[in-house]
């Protein structure tokens, strides 16, 4: 009988374990380093979530007390009309018996008063107006921002799911996940 190859099966199986040792550790350093970036970039864009919705928020505010002016003036703009008004129904009703200079003064005085109210009021509408827009765009910002960061919790998520299990197909998707959210921000950075 010949004699059988004998082979050192215990180099063997140290050999692959080594062999998985070492790519299991590259690909756990290398998915602690995505996930830390992710982590970061989770940090800031929530950070400028929540500066964005504020400064949104601010402006609403100057924005409804704008609106508060522009009705301060339409009011005063509609006293001075009914001023006018009265006044010259007096001048009408007078018309044959002497009448006070001071009645077509004042009916002047009303009418530009009138005029000036009309004008502010306006100014302040469109004060308003562009507050309004701003904040709108802001709050679509925020919004982003926050897309950006759902997508990069989860992906840091996924990432401690392929630590855990050391599948590379998680930390791919971790990764897919991150870089979507990562692209997410940037587009809100530039787009405003």
């Amino acid at each position: 009988m010949p004699e059988e190859i004998e082979v050192d099966t215990d180099k063997l199986h140290e050999a692959i374990h080594e062999e998985v040792e070492r790519e299991g550790g590259t690909l756990l350093r290398t998915i602690a380093l995505t996930t830390a970036l992710f982590a970061a970039l989770a940090a800031v864009a929530s950070l400028l979530a929540g500066s964005t919705v504020n400064e949104a928020l601010a402006l609403k505010t100057e924005a409804t007390q704008l609106q508060a002016q522009a009705s301060d003036q339409w009011a005063y703009y509609q006293a001075k009309g009914i001023k006018d008004v009265v006044l010259e129904s007096q001048k009408g009703l007078l018309a044959d018996k002497s009448m006070s200079p001071q009645i077509d003064k004042d009916i002047a005085r009303y009418k530009n008063e009138q005029q000036d109210a009309q004008t502010k009021a306006k100014e302040f509408e469109r004060q308003r107006d562009e507050r309004n827009a701003e904040a709108d765009l802001l709050i679509h910002k925020h919004h982003y921002f926050a897309y950006s960061v759902a997508l990069l919790q989860v992906a840091i998520a996924l990432g401690a799911v392929a630590a855990l299990t050391r599948k590379r197909l998680a930390w791919l998707g971790s990764t897919a996940l991150g870089l979507i959210g990562a692209g997410i921000f940037l587009w809100a950075m530039l787009a405003g």
